[in-house]
């Protein structure tokens, strides 16, 4: 074992069977007599620090988006958007930022006899289309956000399975595409798109919209019958 002064820094060696393992010893150095200090311990290898294995790894926590959040909360009757409906009555889901937009929306709903329920948010939106599947879903692109495809009504329109999907009429409005655009309707997954500077005349735009879908669904669904699908 070699050994080292710490006051005149001679060096010297001690036979390793002369050496008491695993503990502390002293000894005189041989040339300046000074009491020297060996800790065999040392001369243990200490236990490397065990990394974690990958699996052991402790993952980042994901961020919980809006629509997380309110898929995991739990059941609030306060957040149904209706407390009773007749049969057959028709709903209506309005996201519209704009008041003046929003009231034109509104009296265009009401007129084709509607139940209209007009949330603050998203995530007041999302939280009604928990508990009540909506006829109609007229949204705004900009609906409590700035970048249209950060949309989470949008978002968790297009999550929702296509049995529960085909059962919704999605106008999207906006400013950048032209109204009735079937590509831009196509590309967003909605059923129509409005343009803001044809809003007044929304009432009559929704019908169309409405009437096409009927009769494309019509056959849609002949063609389930006949294949014995339904």
């Amino acid at each position: 074992m070699d050994i080292v002064c710490k006051q005149c820094k001679s060096k010297f060696k001690i036979p390793d069977e002369k050496v008491p393992e695993s503990q502390i010893f002293t000894l005189s150095c041989p040339k300046c007599k000074s009491k020297i200090s060996v800790d065999t311990r040392q001369d243990v290898s200490p236990p490397s620090k065990e990394k974690p294995q990958p699996s052991a790894t402790a993952e980042p926590a994901t961020k919980k988006t809006i629509i997380d959040e309110v898929d995991s909360g739990t059941y609030d009757a306060s957040e149904k958007p209706f407390d009773f409906l007749e049969e057959g009555a028709k709903t209506a889901l309005l996201c519209e930022p704009d008041s003046a937009v929003k009231s034109k929306i509104r009296l265009a709903l009401e007129n084709m006899e509607y139940n209209v329920t007009e949330p603050e948010s998203d995530r007041e939106s999302l939280k009604q289309m928990r508990f009540h599947v909506f006829d109609l879903v007229i949204l705004n692109e900009v609906f409590s956000s700035k970048d249209p495809d950060e949309n989470n009504v949008m978002k968790y329109l297009e999550r929702l399975s296509m049995v529960i999907r085909r059962k919704i009429f999605v106008v999207l409005v906006n400013n950048r595409f032209r109204t009735m655009d079937n590509m831009a309707a196509f590309n967003k997954s909605v059923n129509i798109v409005v343009n803001t500077k044809n809003i007044d005349e929304i009432g009559k735009i929704i019908k169309s919209g409405l009437s096409d879908n009927a009769a494309f669904y019509r056959v849609f669904k002949d063609a389930l019958v006949k294949t014995g699908k339904v």
